[in-house]
């Protein structure tokens, strides 16, 4: 398995030719004219698109967010990175023609695969109001082996970091897979009497008991060993990159389980974006691109933080046990008593289904009742949680009302 992303990269390398001609055929067709509209060369076309689109990358795409709807104004937004270190970045949406502070929020991106770009439509919606940051990671292949190991207790000490870079009354929003640690950076800052602990701390669609619900993903994870997963997920980066050596889990084989689970309904998203190519219905055709540009975007997780996720949080669920510990102390959710908490699940959450995020309540002893909220929306599955028009209606006034109360 070693060999495994050599082979990959091979392949890649193979099928590059083709995909290129397909660019440049593509680049002609507004200069053939009438020719180019006829439904014979709108076919050929659209299939030429759909093939040079059905490829990975592993580039984190742009953000693209250059304003946002703030108060009663539209302000400009730019993108600077106000923390960097090896294994990601703390990313600042500044807006400088905001008159009265806003409150500041770190929103903690999963690495699972895909950059933080996919939390695209959270962050933008939370600019309305917020300050936001945003973890912005980078994938494992980029980073060379000199920078050492990252594994799950670097990513609390990265969280951590973060949040006393933002200062004290911050809060933090963690999507998906990274509630565990992030939870687990609140309580070790709430036991240390961290002034930079932040007032509110929001988990959305996250794995804090995967016993309460256990879903397919947490089938996967349990039906082999921890060793399996070593000897048959893990390989070296190739030598062309700047992690060349690194044992990485990469984003390709971890994209190729995602899809793996809704193949149908992949293959009729690609049918139907020929058909709307095939029928000059672009603006349509566009929307589907611009999802799978950014999915197939994929990022490298290191061997030692994917290893130690499946283990600590799928497997053994060590959190919702009262086992786990960081650098060797033993994470107390108890400890917490001043971070406000509100935890958010979809209805249809096939990743991680209802019950597994709320788990996070009962941990959470030393808080008052008044300082714990709980949103369960109808109607969406995983993304719909942070991505999408009821994410917008719905889910975000909970959290922005959460926010607003602590701050």
């Amino acid at each position: 398995m070693m060999m495994l992303y050599s082979g990959y990269q091979a392949w890649n390398d193979m099928m590059a030719p083709a995909r290129f001609g397909a660019q440049i055929a593509l680049a002609f067709k507004d200069r053939l004219g009438p020719v180019g509209d006829w439904a014979m060369s709108r076919r050929i076309f659209a299939l030429m698109d759909v093939f040079q689109g059905a490829r990975l990358t592993h580039h984190r795409p742009a953000y693209g967010i250059g304003e946002v709807h703030s108060g009663n104004a539209v302000v400009r937004v730019r993108e600077e990175v106000a923390l960097d270190l090896p294994f990601g970045s703390l990313l600042h949406f500044a807006k400088d023609d905001i008159e009265t502070a806003q409150p500041k929020v770190l929103i903690v991106a999963p690495m699972s695969g895909h950059f933080a770009t996919l939390l695209r439509n959270t962050v933008q919606t939370m600019l309305r109001d917020h300050d936001v940051y945003i973890t912005d990671w980078r994938s494992a292949r980029e980073v060379p082996l000199s920078a050492g190991r990252f594994g799950f207790d670097d990513y609390v000490d990265y969280i951590m970091t973060f949040m006393q870079e933002l200062g004290p009354g911050s809060h933090i929003v963690s999507v998906c897979q990274p509630c565990v640690p992030a939870m687990a950076a609140v309580a070790i800052m709430s036991e240390d009497k961290d002034p930079a602990t932040p007032r509110s701390m929001t988990l959305m669609g996250g794995p804090i008991d995967t016993r309460a619900a256990p879903t397919v993903v947490n089938e996967l994870a349990n039906d082999r060993s921890i060793e399996w997963f070593e000897e048959n997920l893990i390989s070296l980066v190739p030598m062309r990159y700047a992690g060349r050596g690194r044992r990485v889990y990469p984003g390709f084989l971890q994209l190729s389980a995602f899809m793996s689970m809704n193949m149908d309904r992949h293959g009729a998203a690609h049918r139907e974006l020929y058909q709307l190519l095939a029928d000059g219905k672009q603006v349509e055709a566009d929307r589907i691109k611009t999802f799978y540009e950014e999915y197939f975007a994929v990022l490298d997780m290191t061997a030692e933080f994917y290893l130690e996720t499946v283990d600590k949080v799928f497997q053994r669920t060590l959190l919702a046990k009262g086992e786990l510990t960081y650098r060797g102390r033993r994470v107390n959710p108890g400890a917490i008593h001043k971070t406000a908490l509100l935890t958010v699940e979809g209805e249809k959450d096939d990743v991680c289904a209802v019950g597994q995020t709320a788990a996070a309540h009962a941990l959470c002893t030393g808080l008052r009742p008044h300082l714990k909220r709980h949103h369960l929306q109808p109607g969406v599955g995983h993304y719909g949680v942070f991505s999408g028009s009821k994410w917008e209606k719905q889910v975000y006034p909970q959290v922005r009302n959460m926010i607003l109360a602590m701050n």
